[in-house]
């Protein structure tokens, strides 16, 4: 589905620190600044050679437009498990249903705008990647591309944050 802009009404759950829900709001109240807690997840997809697949934000997207950020990225819906949002998220942005992902780590991620409890995995992955229409396209980078590219304006801030937390990458 090609979206013009996100679903402000959408309602998201709002957790605590552990991830208990204790709410819900909206989507638009979730990025308004006032900063609810909502949980995400993120798939780091990899290749047997030890690439990491990189998806391309649609310029329309508020947050981050024209950044290449973590393959799969999105909000658990309201009513949904992480485990069902990730199985989701992977089939709606990548067109895979088949991965055996594997749960790195949970942290909390803010910025001027939001407050989100990030659910983090990781799969090795060698097959065709269908990236949706609701993405600008992705591609394999290597650890050392991701490194050059790294505080050049070109990777969303939560992904430079992130990758150092799962990978060593390369020194320039």
């Amino acid at each position: 589905m090609n979206h013009l802009c996100d679903n402000d009404k959408e309602l998201l759950p709002v957790v605590d620190a552990a991830g208990r829900v204790i709410g819900s709001a909206t989507r638009g109240a979730c990025h308004d600044g006032s900063k609810p807690l909502h949980p995400v997840v993120h798939l780091h997809l990899f290749d047997s050679a030890g690439r990491l697949y990189l998806q391309r934000r649609p310029l329309w997207k508020r947050i981050q437009p024209g950044r290449w950020d973590t393959a799969v990225g999105g909000h658990v819906d309201w009513g949904e498990s992480v485990a069902e949002a990730l199985r989701r998220e992977t089939r709606e942005e990548l067109g895979l249903d088949d991965l055996k992902p594997e749960h790195l780590m949970t942290y909390l991620f803010e910025s001027e705008c939001e407050r989100e409890l990030v659910h983090v995995y990781r799969a090795v992955y060698d097959g065709p990647v269908r990236p949706s229409a609701e993405l600008d396209g992705g591609r394999f980078w290597t650890l050392r591309e991701i490194r050059e590219a790294m505080g050049r304006g070109m990777l969303t801030p939560n992904f430079e944050d992130e990758i150092v937390r799962i990978v060593t990458l390369p020194p320039l």
